[in-house]
């Protein structure tokens, strides 16, 4: 067709056509620069660093190769995927015959510990954070380091606004601090956390940049 793919598996590249071209997702292992560069050579057009990477490595990673850098920018971030769907499991489906269940829950599912905290969420066989991972106010030092573009993930409620926010903090018409009160309302999760840039644990959230 013509489309670019995003690998989030390895073994999917043994399937591209020649010459197909390709970005490679926030799925794949991409931890080192020897692995980024490997993949350029490949012919990968972009890569969308995974989300568990403190600023330093951002850095380090982003000026290890001449393709644009992408990293998580706001949403609920990816944290494993099952071989059992966790959706189809509740109501005692098996994941061949799930029937879709998870569309009842477009944001994910959340999950709580026995004493009623949120942990997690569940989507289909993803697993998830409870909370919403924000970017917003890295923005300048994830610019500085070579980041090229920030991932947000989709949401039932809000997107297109949501997305119009970040293109207004990238253009410098309105700060992180303004965005993020303004989009917590339709957060997945209902509270932000600030993933893992700042090296702090992923669940923390401080808006100090």
């Amino acid at each position: 067709m013509g489309l670019e793919v995003e690998v989030n598996d390895l073994s999917t590249m043994q399937h591209l056509p020649e010459g197909a071209a390709f970005s490679v997702g926030p799925l794949v292992n991409a931890y080192n620069e020897g692995t980024l560069r490997w993949l350029a050579g490949r012919g990968a057009s972009r890569v969308c660093l995974p989300p568990e990477l403190p600023l330093t490595s951002v850095a380090t990673l982003a000026g290890s190769v001449p393709i644009p850098v992408e990293v998580w920018g706001c949403g609920r971030l990816p944290l494993a995927i099952s071989g059992r769907c966790h959706h189809a499991r509740p109501h005692d489906r098996s994941k061949d015959n799930c029937q879709f269940v998870c569309g009842a829950d477009p944001d994910g599912r959340d999950v709580e510990t026995l004493d009623g905290q949120d942990f997690l969420a569940v989507d289909g066989v993803q697993t998830l954070s409870a909370s919403c991972a924000n970017a917003a106010h890295q923005f300048s030092r994830l610019r500085r380091a070579g980041v090229t573009s920030l991932r947000l993930s989709p949401q039932s409620q809000g997107f297109a606004a949501f997305c119009g926010l970040f293109r207004d903090l990238i253009d410098g018409r309105i700060g992180a601090e303004e965005l993020s009160a303004v989009a917590l309302p339709s957060a997945p999760g209902g509270r932000y956390s600030g993933g893992f840039l700042t090296g702090a644990p992923g669940v923390a959230w401080s808006a100090r940049d």
